[in-house]
């Protein structure tokens, strides 16, 4: 049964004066009193059809591209399972990111349902929470919490492999001519390498490659049938959140942390230097994130550590970090003689 209850997603249009919040089946909106900062009435239900098992949040994003329109909503939904094999089927719905007009012109046709209405902006993404624009160009990036517990060749890679993704999706206004927007990112038949120590039957491959579980089959057909991720981070850090600063320069990305590996990893915020509306690193780095905030002593992780989850940026680029394991809020601000980050 759909959960009633407000779970991850929320958003603000300036154009509809509504405020949007998801639950596990369903996103809806209130009229919302910016001075105030309350809502008012009954909430309406704009998109709908979407419960499913495992992953159950729904991100929501409204995109700043002026080609887009002012009322397209992102919004992004995971899988059902650790494998789930039907989303090779695109009219499933699940591991998605789906745009939706939710202007004054579509009232009429609320609530859309999520598999069978909106414009599919990319598939074969498992769960992929973190949503953002990149304001200088417009272009749409999204990071994946990739699979757990996989073997290849009946060896247990999980502890390395696959990578979690940062994927690049270009402009939303680019139906027509993008060959990324509405492609297929490879879940749940091609994964990213992070680490190729001792992975069975490597051949080529090298960091961000994908590669599928079952080697007698050919890795090829990851590159040449769907689009490779922009950047690779370890295995088991869960990317929740993505933010860029006004001028682009800089992506921060929050990592959750590992609960499926011995030696836990991530449960930090990181940063990721843009030039030109892409990342600066090359797609095969192992340095591309750069940590600005971690726990000191991880072996007390994930169960008594700070897990980031949230991101918000103000106007005086300070950056709030919403932590879910410690109920707690903190502020990153620069300093000016250094340059680094401080809380």
């Amino acid at each position: 049964m759909a959960s009633t209850k407000v779970n991850h997603g929320i958003a603000l249009s300036s154009e509809t004066g509504k405020l949007y919040a998801s639950s596990s089946n369903d996103v809806f909106a209130w009229a919302y009193n910016g001075i105030e900062g309350a809502v008012r009435g009954s909430p309406q239900t704009i998109v709908t059809g979407m419960v499913n098992n495992d992953h159950v949040t729904r991100t929501l994003l409204f995109s700043k591209d002026p080609d887009a329109g002012k009322t397209t909503l992102l919004v992004a939904r995971g899988s059902n399972e650790n494998l789930d094999l039907n989303t090779t089927d695109i009219s499933v719905g699940r591991s998605q990111i789906r745009a939706f007009d939710v202007g004054s012109n579509a009232t009429s046709q609320f609530p859309y349902d999520y598999a069978t209405n909106g414009t599919v902006i990319g598939w074969g993404l498992r769960n992929s929470v973190g949503l953002a624009e990149e304001p200088t160009t417009n272009a749409l990036y999204s990071v994946e919490n990739s699979s757990d517990d996989l073997e290849r060749e009946g060896v247990d890679i999980h502890n390395d492999n696959p990578g979690e993704e940062l994927n690049f999706h270009g402009r939303i206004s680019d139906r027509t001519s993008s060959t990324r927007i509405g492609a297929n990112f490879g879940y749940p038949t091609c994964f990213a390498l992070w680490n190729s120590t001792n992975f069975p039957s490597l051949g080529s491959l090298i960091v961000g490659d994908q590669f599928v579980i079952d080697s007698s089959k050919n890795n090829s057909e990851c590159s040449v049938n769907h689009i490779q991720p922009r950047l690779t981070f370890h295995a088991h850090m869960a990317p929740l959140d993505m933010i860029f600063t006004p001028n682009g320069s800089t992506a921060y990305i929050s990592f959750h942390g590992s609960w499926d590996r011995a030696i836990p990893v991530g449960h930090k915020v990181s940063q990721v230097a843009f030039y030109g509306g892409q990342p600066m690193a090359l797609s095969n780095s192992t340095t591309a994130a750069e940590d600005i905030m971690w726990n000191a002593d991880m072996s007390i992780c994930p169960e008594g550590c700070f897990r980031p989850v949230g991101l918000a940026l103000d106007s005086k680029g300070r950056i709030f970090v919403a932590s879910d394991s410690t109920g707690e809020i903190y502020v990153l601000q620069k300093t000016a003689a250094t340059g680094d980050d401080e809380s």
